[in-house]
């Protein structure tokens, strides 16, 4: 056990540190402090020396340097045992620190407000961090409090054991310090290279949201990241692995359309699919897509869900709806069912990362997000054929539902719905099989839609198996050898068929 004597404080925000301060002076503790933060703990009344009484030199360079001085970092540094370490802090004439206080600057609000560069620049914090790691360091004789929300942790420990703590509750301390210091770090690298492309992979975030559990019962599950920043839960449930899975590929999904559409997700596949004039009628395109599938699923729109959708909604099980909005009469309807996860959405996933990242192997793949947007002046006609309006239409529609479905995919479509889709099969030609008996097993009418493939067709016979089921227009990214083979089928049978040039897999 060790007792607490001096105490050095440097913190951005003061406000934070008013309970600490009463019980530190309380047990006679002495304080030390730099430029504001010495100003406040004087203002509040309280005895505190300033750190330049024990350097002899002022803050300088406008308050950059203000700590960095032998005489701070020996007194934290100085090793309790070690006789030299004793007999160069008398002959300093330096206190030993026994804990070190910091909240840095805020670099990371900083950046996401927007700020200069110039201003950003100024809330890089030097002198806080290299405190921090000093104690830190030290953890056998001094402890840390490296942020905020660590001072109630250490009230509880100091007040229960009567001013003092362990080695071990101090490498605690450490071990936080540690976290702080490296996230800190990473905010500011990744801010530096977002033009400049030096070779790293940094990621770190201290907002871990523990998860019902993982993929499975028996796997644990968090999720590190500000959902709160993303979605304001009105209702239900913690969240689960899978859910956040799927709210990740329904959310992606949607951002994809302009107009009013509702999407049904099961395993981050999309099920039901659909546009309309109305929420409702979208809703109601969509789940007539594949009822079955729907119970259970994640539903995501993007129009505020009033009490007509809320009403017929309701006659469905489901774990997540996700929306921009609730109507009061709606949330009424919907919150009868105490399990049922509402979310309201407040960004759109264009604002998260542009970079992807998965773990494979004991390493990580990284990579760009699929943001390639499908647009009708982009596609190639290649057939005699040009498609109608409608179909070109249907087609840009069924694209954008495929570029989102596990490879391989196929999926059909017809007056902005999805019809039917093969997703996760090891061959092209299965994909559309599925994709046909889903369709046909919900008694949809396949003659006229339209088939989007997420990659180029290896040969003929998946263009002549959908004409057999009674489509009449395909997208595809093209780029197969044998190309012209399907379009030579397609001109046979008056169908028409576009090339999008960049292929959607997804895995």
């Amino acid at each position: 056990m060790k007792a607490i004597k001096n105490v050095l404080i440097s913190v951005y925000h003061k406000e934070g540190i008013s309970r600490l301060l009463d019980i530190l002076s309380r047990k006679g503790a002495i304080l030390y402090s730099t430029g504001g933060t010495y100003d406040y703990i004087k203002d509040q009344g309280y005895d505190v020396n300033t750190v330049e009484s024990l350097t002899g030199y002022p803050s300088v360079l406008g308050g950059r340097v203000k700590t960095l001085h032998p005489a701070v970092f020996g007194g934290i540094l100085a090793r309790g045992r070690n006789p030299e370490d004793e007999r160069t802090l008398a002959e300093m004439n330096v206190p030993r620190f026994d804990l070190v206080v910091v909240d840095l600057y805020p670099f990371e609000h900083t950046v996401a407000q927007g700020s200069s560069h110039e201003a950003t620049i100024e809330k890089v914090d030097i002198g806080g961090i290299s405190l921090i790691r000093a104690a830190a360091k030290n953890y056998a004789d001094v402890v840390v409090i490296p942020s905020f929300q660590y001072i109630d942790p250490f009230l509880e420990l100091f007040t229960a054991q009567d001013g003092q703590t362990t080695e071990s509750q101090r490498r605690y301390f450490a071990s936080a310090a540690f976290g702080v210091s490296s996230h800190y770090d990473t905010a500011i690298f990744n801010y530096f290279n977002r033009d400049n492309g030096v070779d790293g992979l940094r990621i770190s975030s201290d907002s871990g949201r523990v998860l019902r559990y993982g993929e499975n019962p028996h796997q644990e599950g968090r999720f590190f990241g500000d959902f709160d920043g993303v979605f304001e839960q009105l209702h239900g449930k913690a969240i689960s692995y899978n859910n956040m899975v799927d709210i990740d590929a329904g959310v992606h999904l949607a951002e994809e359309f302009e107009e009013t559409v509702f999407a049904i997700l099961k395993h981050t596949n999309a099920c039901g699919l659909a546009t309309g004039s109305t929420v409702l009628e979208a809703w109601e395109a969509a789940l007539a897509g594949d009822p079955v599938s729907a119970f259970g699923g994640v539903l995501v729109t993007n129009a505020v869900v009033d009490r007509e959708v809320a009403r017929a909604i309701d006659k469905l099980f489901f774990e997540v709806l996700v929306a921009p909005g609730f109507e009061e009469e709606a949330l009424a309807i919907l919150k009868k069912k105490k399990n049922r996860i509402l979310l309201k959405q407040k960004i759109q996933p264009s604002r998260f990362s542009k970079k992807q990242v998965k773990s494979v192997l004991n390493g990580y793949l990284i990579q760009d997000k699929d943001r390639e947007a499908i647009y009708g002046p982009r596609l190639s006609v290649q057939t005699q054929r040009s498609p109608e309006e409608k179909e070109l239409k249907d087609m840009i529609f069924a694209m954008k539902a495929v570029k989102h479905a596990k490879s391989n995919a196929i999926v059909l479509a017809k007056d902005g719905r999805l019809l039917g889709s093969g997703t996760g099969q090891t061959s092209r030609i299965d994909a559309l099989k599925q994709a046909v008996d889903k369709g046909n097993g919900f008694d949809l009418d396949l003659n006229g839609a339209v088939m989007a493939s997420d990659a180029f067709f290896p040969f003929a016979d998946s263009v002549e198996e959908a004409h057999n089921a009674g489509i009449t227009a395909v997208i595809q990214p093209g780029g197969s050898r044998r190309d012209q083979e399907s379009i030579d089928f397609c001109d046979q049978n008056q169908m028409t068929m576009v090339f999008t040039g960049k292929r959607h897999f997804k895995h």
